[in-house]
């Protein structure tokens, strides 16, 4: 078995890019949720709000017969992708090419942009909006297939389109094809452009926030006053390599995939099953030949929905007890198909830093939630070699992942 070890990570977020601007967007606690006023005209959708990525802009460099193929989403996914090339030494590099690194990349689903045109054409008999490109922007694969041709990349292309858990099974999926040796290296994460078409899915569930006028209080995972989650935005990338290849060209290492671990409810397609849910936390331990004790945080997927945070909550506790916990989709929203990577890199950076944010408007911790350590008020200080990751997705579909701090051999 190989170890799998990280050499560059980047973020596209709606609280900065880098860690230092992300983390004082936390130190201050701030979100990034607005009111959209654009959605007030929609007729039957009940919210306003989301935590889109400020003015983003495509980078100039990129030219027009690059992406011409791709939406918004595939343009994040290759910037973020470029960036950590670049941290990890790799851009440019024959390496890319050698068919030694391929890539697992997923988003909940593609661009929306072409959709509407898809639409006339089966209600309208019209083709007029269509292009030769139209279906590339659009399609579940649209990230990986895309990040792959721009940089080139000739190792095996995973699609990991499955909802919240989509990056969290591109890193997990990534993860064990260099474990095994199937591949030495991978290009691994997530990403998501805002799109109204999926804040309708949560709000047709009755799972979005209402608190239109006061978008700073909301989302509140695990506090009795939550009432849904907020849509956000965003993209992450790893660079995930066998160790030795890694060391063998002198790369910077920057910490240790040792843990993953994903099943399936098998029961229902959006309530979610606390059984299960901890299963595949067991699954993470069982793989990185851990014990509870041996992990010292837990980043919660802490959605903000009531069904959701009881379940993670008991799950959590079945297992770890009060260990200390926070949910970063308080100040980001869902970022869905990007998620996980995200939420991964800022628990990698804050183990790195000994300091972990709290969950944001957690005042009151509803009754019905497991009594864990919940990080609220104010940042722990905290050392600890490993922390974890959850997330859980429509499907029933279930995703932990544990890091450990780079020490050395």
């Amino acid at each position: 078995m190989k170890r799998v070890v990280i050499t560059g990570i980047s973020a596209i977020t709606a609280l900065g890019n880098c860690w230092d601007s992300f983390k004082v967007a936390l130190e201050k606690g701030e979100n990034a949720v607005v009111n959209m006023p654009e959605w007030r005209k929609v007729s039957g959708l009940n919210t306003n709000l989301a935590a889109p990525v400020p003015l983003y802009q495509t980078p100039k460099h990129y030219k027009r017969k690059q992406i011409r193929s791709m939406g918004k989403v595939s343009i994040m996914a290759t910037q973020v992708t470029e960036e950590a090339l670049t941290q990890a030494g790799l851009l440019g590099s024959e390496r890319l090419t050698s068919g030694d690194i391929g890539i697992s990349y997923g988003s909940c689903m593609g661009s929306p942009e072409p959709i509407p045109a898809f639409g006339d054409l089966l209600k309208d008999n019209n083709m007029d909006g269509l292009t030769a490109t139209s279906y590339i922007k659009m399609m579940a694969h649209t990230t990986p297939v895309n990040v792959g041709i721009f940089f080139g990349l000739k190792g095996r292309t995973i699609t990991t389109s499955s909802a919240c858990t989509s990056s969290s099974q591109g890193l997990g999926y990534a993860y064990e094809a260099i474990k095994f040796g199937k591949q030495k290296a991978m290009v691994a994460g997530g990403a998501e452009e805002l799109c109204l078409s999926s804040v309708a899915v949560f709000d047709t569930l009755f799972a979005t926030s209402l608190k239109n006028e006061l978008p700073n209080t909301t989302p509140r995972p695990f506090d009795n006053k939550r009432d849904g989650l907020v849509i956000g935005e965003g993209a992450c990338t790893f660079i995930l390599e066998d160790l030795e290849y890694a060391q063998a060209r002198g790369a910077t290492i920057l910490a240790e995939l040792v843990g993953f671990g994903t099943n399936a409810d098998g029961k229902h397609v959006t309530q979610p099953t606390a059984e299960t849910m901890e299963r595949a936390m067991r699954l993470a331990l069982d793989d990185a030949q851990l014990s509870p004790e041996d992990i010292g945080y837990v980043n919660a997927h802490g959605t903000s929905t009531e069904k959701g945070d009881i379940a993670e909550s008991l799950a959590t506790h079945s297992i770890f007890g009060e260990i200390p916990i926070s949910s970063l989709k308080s100040y980001l929203g869902h970022t869905l198909g990007a998620c996980g990577a995200i939420e991964a890199w800022a628990s990698i950076n804050m183990m790195t830093d000994n300091w972990f944010a709290p969950t944001l408007n957690l005042e009151s911790i509803d009754s019905d939630c497991a009594p864990l350590d919940y990080i609220q008020g104010q940042a722990r200080t905290l050392k600890t070699n490993y922390v974890m990751s959850n997330n859980f997705a429509f499907g029933g579909i279930n995703t932990s992942l544990i890091f450990k701090r780079w020490q050395g051999l």
